[in-house]
């Protein structure tokens, strides 16, 4: 009897316990109810009156997934609700910055207005806490002395005053989320041991443990597993995201990240569709999302699929931004290249017409159509034209490098040494066009590439190959195109390369594996 009252007793002091620690739980906890339907939960806590904060909520999920048409819509219901919201004000001036993953080419150049302006607003309509106050000093950090200091060193700081925000609130996961999306998008493509994208990553899959629907955790997870060593670990959020933030475009494509790393080929192009049909007039991302189409149906095959997507993207309507320029001039070079129609590739022409596009804002746009056009003049035999194209990519490269584009410079650097490798390859000097090639291929193995791209037109290491097999080394070829499928799973040139120069090599093995693999790319 004296046992089971203290068994009950024990039981009681335990159930009071976990009351008290529910009681005593940070009120920046997550909520566990959908904000406004297909978008994720978000439990970002204001000292707002209780509608204010509901549609502040909503604002932020808008924001954690790049959903820039209706942000400032739900701000201004937040401003409706309690017209003394001042933090409001904040979210308009984050969404000034647009998507951090891609700066600085997609910095607007208002961005440096419109950021300060809002934080202002935010300061004069009132920070109730000294948190909210905390916020808008972190971010103002970024626009500080902006025509003085250097971008990615604004950049740098904006990092560190987000994680001091992060370590001086630990119980706000929102501060968390937003420290790991800045730590992860100002990650270095030359870092292989991705020390920024495994740290936010870290922070992002703890904050997951807890909120699962999180749609800023799911996105930023993807982007900070968006390399082939590491795409495996964002499957999960890749699945994920798409399911608990459908009414997000962004949300609907993100995935697909992951999938192209994978060689996911259906599974990207089921995202992108989604992603495209879910664009809303005028949606600059939906002619990224037709890049990744496009790029997935071509690795299936599907060669007449990724012209009608060519064809789609060409019927909107043009717009200035090198979201759409890198499309408008990759995905004409990406079909050419990848069914080797050399010569067509050798006349692309830019598109929309020269004329009719700024190009000259867009250096690392222009140089993938000069170099389709380069690689289809050597590759149909006429390496004079192909130095043209390795003259211009060198204009093209130095016109990066006084814009402050070092990553995009040193890529287009790239691009025109593997056009140059291959007109020297063409000018019947075998040896040396190859060890170019090699050396080329070296260079692009030590960076990656950018988010605003699905892939290579081609890499180096795919066109080495292709010189070792056309100069009769089909063994070294097959060994080159493994090494490409090891970075790059289910390449279709690269499946069909090795699954060649495997049977040219007399491994019949590795080509009867290879064909197998090319029949079952899906």
């Amino acid at each position: 009897m004296e046992n089971r009252m203290l068994l009950k007793r024990k039981c009681l002091q335990a159930m009071l316990a976990v009351m008290a620690l529910g009681a005593a739980q940070s009120v920046f906890a997550q909520s566990s109810v959908a904000n406004d339907g297909g978008i994720g939960n978000v439990n970002f806590r204001v000292e707002c009156n209780s509608a204010a904060q509901s549609d502040f909520n909503v604002a932020m999920a808008y924001y954690y997934s790049y959903d820039w048409s209706k942000i400032n819509s739900a701000v201004n219901r937040v401003l409706q609700d309690d017209p003394t919201c001042g933090m409001a004000y904040w979210v308009r001036a984050m969404a000034a910055l647009n998507n951090p993953f891609g700066w600085p080419a997609s910095l607007p150049a208002s961005a440096m207005k419109d950021g300060p302006s809002a934080l202002n607003e935010a300061r004069k309509t009132g920070l109730k806490s000294q948190r909210e106050r905390d916020y808008v000093d972190a971010l103002s950090v970024f626009f500080n002395n902006g025509d003085k200091i250097d971008r990615h060193v604004r950049a740098l700081a904006l990092e560190s005053a987000f994680e001091k925000l992060a370590s001086d609130y630990p119980d706000d996961s929102e501060a968390s989320v937003l420290y790991a999306m800045i730590l992860s998008a100002n990650s270095d493509p030359a870092d292989k041991q991705y020390i920024r994208e495994l740290k936010a990553a870290s922070i992002l899959e703890s904050v997951r443990a807890k909120q699962p629907y999180h749609p800023g955790v799911l996105h930023y997870l993807i982007h900070s597993y968006d390399y082939p060593s590491l795409a495996e670990r964002g499957l999960t959020a890749a699945r994920l995201y798409a399911k608990i933030a459908p009414d997000a475009p962004h949300a609907l494509h993100m995935p697909s990240h992951i999938f192209t790393r994978l060689g996911l080929w259906d599974e990207s192009i089921a995202s992108n569709r989604a992603a495209y049909a879910a664009a809303r007039s005028g949606t600059l991302q939906a002619f990224h999302f037709s890049d990744f189409m496009a790029y997935a149906y071509l690795q299936l095959g599907q060669v007449d699929a990724a012209r009608e997507v060519l064809a789609q993207m060409r019927a909107r309507p043009i717009v200035d931004d090198l979201g759409a320029a890198y499309p408008y001039a990759a995905v004409p070079a990406r079909i050419a290249i990848a069914t080797d129609s050399w010569k067509d590739a050798a006349n692309l022409p830019l598109d929309p017409a020269a004329d009719a596009y700024p190009w000259k804002k867009y250096p690392e746009a222009e140089a993938e159509n000069a170099f389709a056009r380069g690689i289809g003049a050597a590759m149909s035999g006429d390496p004079a034209k192909a130095r043209e194209e390795v003259a211009r990519m060198i204009l093209l490269r130095d016109a990066a490098t006084a814009m402050n584009l070092p990553y995009w410079a040193e890529q287009i650097d790239i691009q025109a040494e593997i056009v140059r490798g291959l007109a020297i390859f063409a000018d019947g000097k075998h040896n040396e066009g190859i060890m170019v090639l090699g050396d080329a291929a070296d260079r692009q193995d030590a960076t990656d590439k950018s988010a605003v791209t699905a892939g290579e037109i081609v890499s180096a290491r795919e066109m080495l190959a292709t010189l070792l097999m056309n100069s009769g080394k089909p063994a070294d070829a097959l060994t080159e195109f493994e090494t490409v499928l090891e970075h790059e799973p289910n390449l279709r040139r690269a499946v069909v390369g090795a699954a060649r120069s495997a049977e040219l090599a007399g491994n019949t093995m590795k080509a009867e594996k290879y064909a197998d693999m090319l029949t079952n790319l899906k």
